[in-house]
């Protein structure tokens, strides 16, 4: 009886005013933008990998310091091709947080300069496993790749909801730089891997 009373009013994770058999494949984005970094637990900055995070930026500038960084540093030179050209594809997505996140912007120059250390996550995993541990949807930070950046590290999928694609950028690793592209052919960016 408790189950059926619980099944009743808890919300489903994902919701549509199209009728199931009209829309195959609509979810399928919002499991692949939002779902899947709870689904496939990591660590990062903010989590040993004992639980999931979704990390998201004010612009696509900061994302792009961020993923080039993360897919130079943590994919390409962990497996010996940081001397490669490499091309990877990446899409972004505007997604909706309707959530009050924990607000770090003001106090982590000066008072918790560890929450965005360069490589140490030490400290900055202890802050995401007591955020998580208590409930909190998540927490606003500043990018620790881009100047002026602000990044979104939500531990609650529920919060988030209603993802739009922006564009398609094309990272492509030449000698000691990252070119991006948001067009075929057309550099967009240039990032330094000595930068990052």
């Amino acid at each position: 009886m408790a189950q059926q009373v619980e099944d009743e009013v808890k919300p489903p994770p994902y919701q549509s005013d199209t009728p199931v058999i009209h829309r195959p494949f609509e979810e399928a984005e919002w499991f692949n933008v939002i779902i899947w970094p709870f689904k496939n637990w990591q660590a990062s900055r903010f989590s040993d990998g004992s639980f999931g995070v979704w990390y998201g930026c004010d612009s696509v500038e900061a994302t792009t310091f961020e993923s080039a960084y993360h897919w130079y540093r943590g994919l390409l030179r962990d497996a010996g091709f940081e001397k490669e050209t490499v091309i990877g594809e990446r899409k972004l997505y505007s997604v909706v947080c309707d959530a009050a996140l924990l607000d770090f912007r003001s106090v982590i120059h000066e008072e918790y300069p560890g929450l965005i250390h360069e490589t140490d996550y030490t400290f900055s995993q202890l802050v995401g496993a007591r955020i998580h541990r208590e409930g909190h949807p998540g927490l606003l930070t500043s990018s620790v790749r881009y100047q002026g950046g602000e990044n979104y590290v939500v531990f609650n999928p529920a919060v988030l909801s209603n993802p739009r694609h922006h564009c398609q950028l094309t990272y492509r690793l030449e000698g000691k730089h990252i070119i991006v592209e948001k067009e075929p052919g057309v550099a967009w960016l240039e990032i330094s891997t000595d930068e990052i």
